[in-house]
Parts: structure tokens; sequence; C-alpha cells
């Protein structure tokens, strides 16, 4: 069993900063990509970042130059550090993973949600 757990959401005003943290733990041999999602009320669940094992990173257009995420491979740990938030940014902010448990098999995981609110 792999777990993912969330850390560091609250609320915020507007032009401040987040940290997210998640951390896997559980039966992990490797982990490839590592994700965060947000959800929005009434809309879909969408990419905002993405960095490969390798620290390749993706982001999607409405958080480039704002947010940045990292990993640290020896903790299994994935972070979003979130700088000049807008209300729009107001979401449920959700950990994926790609993870490799022994015999070798890759599955997605996904943690609980951190609620983030930017509001004055």
């Amino acid at each position: 069993q792999v777990q993912l757990v969330e850390s560091g959401g609250g609320l915020v005003q507007p032009g401040g900063s987040l940290r997210l943290s998640c951390a896997a733990s559980g039966s992990i041999v490797s982990i490839n990509a590592m994700g965060w999602y947000r959800q929005a009320p009434g809309k879909q669940r969408e990419l905002v970042a993405d960095i490969t094992g390798g620290g390749r990173t993706n982001y999607a257009d409405s958080v480039k130059g704002r947010f940045t995420i990292s990993r640290d491979n020896a903790e299994n740990t994935v972070y979003l550090q979130m700088n000049s938030l807008k209300p729009e940014d107001t979401a449920v902010y959700y950990c994926n993973a790609a993870v490799i448990t022994w015999p070798l098999n890759e599955s997605d995981y996904w943690g609980q949600g951190t609620q983030v609110t930017v509001s004055s």
C-alpha cells in the first residue's frame, strides 16, 4: 500500500504565498512523475504542474512564473511553492504520483486533497 499525505493549504490574501508538501510512504520501489492538480467548485480537475524523476517540469499556463514545483527523491516528497496567489487559484489541490511497487508495477496514487483559499 502507498499513501500520499498533503499539507500546507490554508487561507491567504491575494498576492500572498503558500507552500504545499506531499509525502509518499509505503511499499515504494521508486517514483516516476509526481504532480499537483486542482479542482475548483463546479469545475473539472486540472493539472497545475508536474515533475519527472529526473527533474523536468511542466506547468499550466495559468501558473507559469508564479508557481514552482520541486521534489526530494530521497524523501519521496513533492512541493509546490505558490507565489502571487490570485482568487482564481482557490481550489482543492491534490497530489499525484506514479509509483513503482513490487513486483515492479506502476500505479497512480492520489492524496486526499488540501484546500487553498485566496481571499481578502
